[in-house]
């Protein structure tokens, strides 16, 4: 007799997958890191005898390590199906956010001190040495412009500048971070001592770019246009809803093929005028059928302008992403928690639940004129039995109202057995995570779908 695993041991068995691929990738990493050192000690790496040599030991060390943790953002922000999958968007491009600062911090100490250590063997200041790129060749130019873009993205990535600029603009300009890779990446081959013989460094380092910078290529690049050609997708109709929001319902060819769940996002470009130029991640609002619907509430230049999109309009995706779905889920009880916007993948979630699961939903608004979706939202969750609750008012002390404060074994039985899936504004939906590890849900049992950059 063959025995068939229950829905909850799959999903125990499929969460212990997904996190030995998250863990792995961060090992990879460090491990790549390591080889490098090694293959550069391999090298005479650590013949040093003098103060100059000291430095440029450190030197190459540092651009090694930065060298590998700029090939892992590269790789974070490629939107790989398979990192997709092991880890989610928001956790990779998290992960790229954090590493990607300190391997420009390491990037421009590695020019500094090696432009320290050169001027000292050639005899010159360090102005004088990182002007004197001619006599090296074009690929010490193309460094130099590397150094220069990696520090106007750091500039730029600082809270301060970030919090006033549109998040166009500061996109626009953080793009300059794959030029600088680009620009980086010859003299490390031409000219860095560890890989000029060639051998098995110059192929190691060879393999991880290509894995890095192709994957970048081939999905961020190709694929979108591989599904556009595929799919054919337009705009089908626009409506605005009287709370603000505007939904876009979205028709094409063959639209299962993209193997969307509900929860999920994509980034979308729609080629309209003012719109060709930004690709904006919108989640889900249906559950994906034969057409997709995304819904926006106007906090932007790009999603304000959805509202004037005509029927026909060619639309172009990325995706799709995320990890907010059913299949992520390790236990029986689901709570959803969501507030503003973040009600579109709740919704979608909702209707694409399973006959007899156990869902609570808990909806945040300031009233019910400004929820947007929320009939939907009640309309289903009677449909499928899903226990509701709609929280309407000024927010209060937690992440409730004044009237009901935020503590989610307020309206949760068992709550330190159930899984919490949050979407909504970072603070709020900060606050709610608190509550509910202070509830004693384990950390991995609650997942939170962030509306910010």
């Amino acid at each position: 007799m063959t025995l068939t695993p229950s829905p909850r041991v799959d999903r125990a068995r499929a969460a212990a997958r997904r996190s030995w691929w998250a863990d792995g990738l961060e090992a990879a990493m460090w491990l790549a890191c390591a080889c490098g050192i090694a293959l550069m000690i391999a090298s005479g790496g650590l013949q040093s005898v003098s103060a100059a040599d000291w430095t440029s030991t450190l030197a190459r060390a540092l651009g090694i390590v930065a060298a590998v943790l700029m090939m892992t953002q590269v790789l974070l922000a490629s939107r790989a199906p398979w990192v997709e999958r092991a880890i989610g968007h928001d956790r990779a491009i998290a992960t790229h956010t954090r590493i990607g600062k300190v391997a420009i911090i390491l990037m421009l100490v590695h020019a500094v001190l090696i432009t320290v250590a050169n001027a000292a063997f050639d005899g010159r200041d360090p102005i004088g040495q990182f002007l004197a790129w001619p006599q090296y060749g074009w690929f010490m130019l193309l460094a130099q412009v590397a150094v220069v873009t990696f520090a106007i993205v750091l500039l730029t990535s600082l809270t301060a500048v970030r919090l006033r600029w549109r998040y166009e603009r500061w996109h626009a300009v953080h793009l300059l971070v794959y030029v600088g890779v680009a620009a980086a990446v010859p003299h490390q081959f031409l000219e860095g001592s560890t890989f000029r013989s060639g051998g098995f460094a110059w192929w190691f380092w060879a393999v991880l770019w290509t894995v890095s910078i192709g994957s970048f290529v081939m999905f961020r690049l190709a694929r979108p246009a591989v599904l556009a050609a595929r799919h054919q997708l337009r705009v089908a109709s626009v409506e605005i809803a009287p709370d603000g929001s505007t939904s876009v319902l979205i028709e094409g060819r063959d639209i299962a093929r993209l193997r969307a769940s509900a929860g999920q996002f994509f980034l979308w470009r729609f080629l309209a005028p003012g719109l060709r130029g930004q690709a904006h991640p919108y989640s889900l609002s249906a559950a994906p059928g034969d057409r997709l619907r995304i819904t926006v509430k106007p906090s932007g230049d790009g999603s304000a302008r959805l509202r004037a999109l005509a029927p026909g309009t060619r639309v172009v995706v990325e995706g799709p992403l995320g990890v907010f779905t059913h299949a992520t889920r390790t236990r029986e009880h689901l709570v959803l928690v969501c507030a503003g916007i973040g009600i579109t993948p709740v919704l979608a979630m909702l209707e694409a639940a399973d006959a007899g699961d156990r869902i609570t939903v808990i909806v945040r608004a300031r009233s019910r004129q400004e929820a947007p979706l929320l009939e939907e939202v009640e309309a289903v969750a009677a449909a499928r039995g899903a226990d509701l609750h709609v929280l309407l008012g000024s927010r209060g002390a937690g992440w409730g109202t004044t009237a009901q404060g935020g503590v989610l074994a307020d309206f949760v039985d068992d709550v330190a057995q159930a899984e919490v899936y949050i979407c909504g504004p970072r603070p709020w939906a900060l606050a709610v995570e608190a509550d509910a590890l202070a509830a004693g849900i384990a950390r991995t049992a609650v997942r939170r779908e962030e509306f910010g950059w």
